[in-house]
């Protein structure tokens, strides 16, 4: 038995499949077992380093960082977004001498180091540290939407712009109306997976003094002592990796309503196109 793209696998392939999984999650539980077994050598678990987060001050500091982090993140993604959507529709426009230029331009900022973009701004222009981390992660994710956007255009068959054509749009309205939608919802995935950068980069901003949450942290270790520094990076990175899954079941719930509709939209209009007499 066999399906259109590969052999379905039989008893002794399926055999061997279970005993390799067996083994990858038995290797990777004695891995953890041997990095809790270091950790607990080293005093990691001992409750006195936990206590501090019994104080409010501690907490008081984490969400200030938290706060910071995620202004810096929501103003950078709100602006770089539709910075990216309109330097896509110029990279892609039909005249060589605005397509040209703005390419030589996203190569640019693409090829930068965030950090770089934020101290030119800081000292370039004397501005405040949140201005600086907030210009230079729209400045580089900027580009990168706009990469990713183009890609999704160029994947479309071309019978979406010739249909858009042939209907009497503008080449505008044809990347608007029929191409844009289509390109966005594919490259939902990608789009989200550069949100979850952009907000990982705001970590950037320590080394141009903006309070973020990495510096939150290293704040404290420097007041409370090295002791305390896995008990309270461990909390950081808790916070990040929860932060990051939201965003991604964001981006899911998101893209599934675009589907919902999508269908909805198709399946209202059949009734119409009968009842016309259309075929």
């Amino acid at each position: 038995m066999s399906s259109v793209l590969y052999d379905v696998p039989g008893p002794k392939a399926r055999r061997i499949s279970l005993i390799a999984s067996i083994a990858g999650a038995v290797l990777i539980l004695g891995l953890l077992a041997w990095i809790i077994m270091i950790l607990a050598q080293q005093g990691i678990f001992e409750g006195r380093r936990w206590q501090i987060f019994t104080r409010a001050d501690v907490w008081r500091l984490l969400g200030n960082g938290l706060g910071a982090t995620l202004s810096a993140a929501a103003l950078a993604a709100v602006i770089a977004f539709p910075l990216g959507l309109a330097l896509c529709l110029l990279r892609i426009a039909d005249s060589p001498i605005i397509r040209i230029p703005v390419r030589v331009v996203l190569e640019f900022l693409r090829g930068m180091p965030v950090v770089l973009m934020m101290l030119f701004v800081l000292l370039g222009f004397g501005t405040s540290p949140f201005i600086a981390v907030v210009t230079g992660l729209v400045l580089y994710n900027a580009a990168v939407f706009a990469e990713i956007i183009r890609a999704g255009i160029q994947s479309l068959p071309k019978g979406q712009r010739e249909a858009g054509l042939a209907i009497g749009l503008t080449s505008y309205r044809s990347r608007m109306l029929i191409e844009l939608p289509q390109a966005i919802r594919r490259m939902m995935p990608s789009l989200v997976a550069q949100m979850v950068v952009l907000l990982k980069d705001t970590s950037l901003g320590y080394i141009v003094a903006y309070g973020e949450l990495l510096r939150a942290v290293q704040v404290m270790a420097d007041f409370l002592g090295n002791q305390f520094l896995f008990p309270v990076f461990f909390v950081a990175a808790a916070m990040y990796i929860a932060i990051n899954i939201l965003v991604s079941r964001l981006a899911v719930w998101i893209e599934r309503r675009g589907s919902k509709k999508a269908a909805g939209g198709t399946a209202k209009a059949e009734p119409a196109a009968v009842e016309a007499g259309a075929p």
